[in-house]
């Protein structure tokens, strides 16, 4: 047998959701007597693919979970894992979003108070998980940043959407997590604008009353289908189809970014903020 075939299946408490979902995969693909590879021809996808999914470093897809599930014949207990999956670890309300992020060729996003979840570090994630869910144990705030870490791979796929964040001063100066942590996620939001994908501009306070009205949102625009909304409000957040919805939330980001600082002022923006939190 190939090498992969050899490894333990022993299931360990310090998985990670992604991790058991892989390794349960593998487990009865094993009691299959079927390769990799023939798995991936069977779900569609590569042996590289497989390979990943079962080592919990890719978010299998539902396509990928309902092959599975066909080639098993586990009669949709792969496809309903991966939804628990999701499930469990966001507001089901929120799931809708994540199916349609994966496919997005372009995400706009205007953040408010904090920065947006796939530009966060994973301190910074924590300490926003734990004062939005006090009461909640250790092991549901980790699931919740091991989720919101999880999506950020988005951007180191094959076919990564590329990002635009409109942020406002109030989320660079807040102390989120410390003035530690808040350096090390101003460095990492100066790490992704560097990149090709991800452009940042600052909403600054001497902007005035421009982002008064205005809720965090995110826009996500395809190759070919119509945009959508993404606005979240005390119940969790809403998903919004509708084209004039939609019109309308694009005319506004257009305006925030007009009332932005340009995205090189921007960076030497974040630089000199950063500064003051290392200091």
């Amino acid at each position: 047998m190939q090498q992969d075939e050899a490894a333990d299946d022993g299931f360990s408490p310090e998985q990670t959701p992604l991790e058991r979902f892989g390794a349960d995969v593998r487990r009865v693909r094993l009691g299959r007597k079927l390769y990799q590879r023939q798995l991936g021809r069977a779900t569609g996808y590569s042996e590289s693919y497989v390979s990943q999914v079962e080592a919990g470093k890719l978010l299998a897809s539902s396509k990928f979970a309902l092959g599975c599930d066909l080639a098993f014949g586990t009669n949709g207990l792969f496809a309903g894992r991966l939804r628990q999956m999701a499930e469990g670890d966001h507001p089901s309300q929120f799931v809708p979003y994540l199916e349609l992020e994966r496919k997005a060729a372009r995400i706009l996003n205007f953040s408010a108070v904090t920065v947006m979840g796939l530009l966060q570090t994973e301190t910074y994630a924590e300490s926003v998980f734990r004062a939005g869910h006090p009461r909640e144990s250790d092991e549901v705030i980790r699931g919740k940043v091991t989720a919101r870490l999880r999506r950020a791979r988005l951007l180191a796929g094959q076919h990564p959407p590329t990002v635009w964040c409109v942020m406002h001063e109030a989320c660079l100066r807040a102390h989120v997590g410390g003035r530690q942590a808040m350096a090390e996620q101003l460095d990492a939001l100066l790490d992704r604008a560097a990149g090709p994908l991800v452009d940042l501009q600052v909403l600054p306070y001497s902007a005035g009353a421009v982002a008064v009205h205005s809720e965090p949102f995110t826009l996500l625009a395809f190759a070919a289908a119509q945009p959508v909304m993404y606005a979240d409000d005390p119940q969790g957040g809403r998903l919004y189809r509708s084209a004039d919805t939609v019109t309308a939330a694009v005319d506004n980001y257009d305006r925030l970014r007009a009332n932005a600082l340009s995205p090189d002022d921007s960076i030497e923006f974040i630089r000199a903020v950063r500064k003051e939190h290392a200091t």
